[in-house]
C-alpha cells in the first residue's frame, strides 16, 4: 500500500467513527508510520482517534500529535475536574479504594500510587478520559512487584499461543523479573496491541516493552 493510500484508508476510517470529527484531523503517511494532527474537543475524542488509526491495515505506528481544544461550555477549573475525577474513581469496581490519587493542573491530570493490576491502572485512566475539562491524562499508577515471578515468560508465551492472532514463531517473549519484552512480528499495529494487553494481563507483570515488529 503507498503512502497515499494509507493516508485515505485511515481518514476515512476517522470519518467512519461517530465519536470523532475528522474535519479536524490532519494525516499524514511515511512508510506505514500514520501522524495524526490538528485539535479535536476532548481527550475522548483524541484517543478515539488515535485507536480509529491503528486498526487501519497497513498502519505500523500512529504519531499522535492531537491538541485538545475545550468548547467553552466544556471548560471546567482544575477543582471540579479533581472532584469528578476523585468521584469517578471511587465508584468503579475496578479500581481499588483508596489506591490511586489525582492532580491536575490545567486541565492536565496525573494518576499517581499503586495497584495489582494492569487492568486496574487501565481502568482508573479510562475512567478520567471522557470527563469535561480533561485535555490530557498523565498514568503513573505503578505495579506492586511480586515475589514469585519465575513463570511469566512461560505463562504468557502460552496465552499467547491460545490465541489465533499469533504463530508460535512469530512473537517471542522475554522476561526478568517483572519486566517483560515482546519481539518478532505481527501482521498489524492492532496484533502488537493485542499482544502487549496479553503480556499485562500476566501475574507478577510490572512492566511491558513492545518491540514487535509490524510487517
Amino acid at each position: 500500500m503507498s503512502d497515499t493510500q494509507l493516508r485515505n484508508s485511515v481518514q476515512a476510517e476517522l470519518s467512519w467513527e461517530p465519536s470523532i470529527v475528522a474535519a479536524h484531523i490532519g494525516v499524514a503517511a511515511n512508510e506505514g508510520v500514520v501522524t495524526l494532527s490538528g485539535h479535536v474537543a476532548t481527550y475522548a475524542e483524541k484517543h478515539a482517534a488515535e485507536m480509529a488509526a491503528g486498526r487501519v491495515k497497513g498502519v505500523k505506528a500512529v504519531a499522535e500529535e492531537l491538541e485538545v481544544r475545550l468548547p467553552f461550555d466544556t471548560q471546567r477549573t482544575d477543582e471540579e475536574i479533581a472532584t469528578s475525577a476523585i468521584d469517578r474513581l471511587s465508584w468503579d469496581v475496578a479500581v481499588p479504594s483508596d489506591s490511586v490519587k489525582v492532580r491536575v493542573e490545567k486541565g492536565w491530570v496525573t494518576l499517581t500510587g499503586q495497584v495489582e493490576w494492569f487492568y486496574q491502572k487501565e481502568a482508573a485512566k479510562q475512567d478520567l478520559r471522557r470527563l469535561f475539562g480533561v485535555v490530557g491524562v498523565s498514568d503513573q499508577i505503578t505495579i506492586k512487584p511480586r515475589v514469585d515471578v519465575g513463570n511469566i515468560s512461560d505463562d504468557i508465551t502460552h496465552a499467547l499461543h491460545r490465541s489465533w492472532f499469533f504463530d508460535r514463531n512469530n512473537v517471542a517473549v522475554t522476561a526478568t523479573g517483572g519486566n517483560v519484552m515482546l519481539t518478532g512480528t505481527v501482521a498489524s499495529f492492532e496484533d502488537k496491541q493485542v499482544a502487549a494487553r496479553t503480556a499485562w494481563g500476566a501475574a507478577g507483570v510490572t512492566s511491558v516493552v513492545n518491540d514487535i515488529a509490524v510487517v
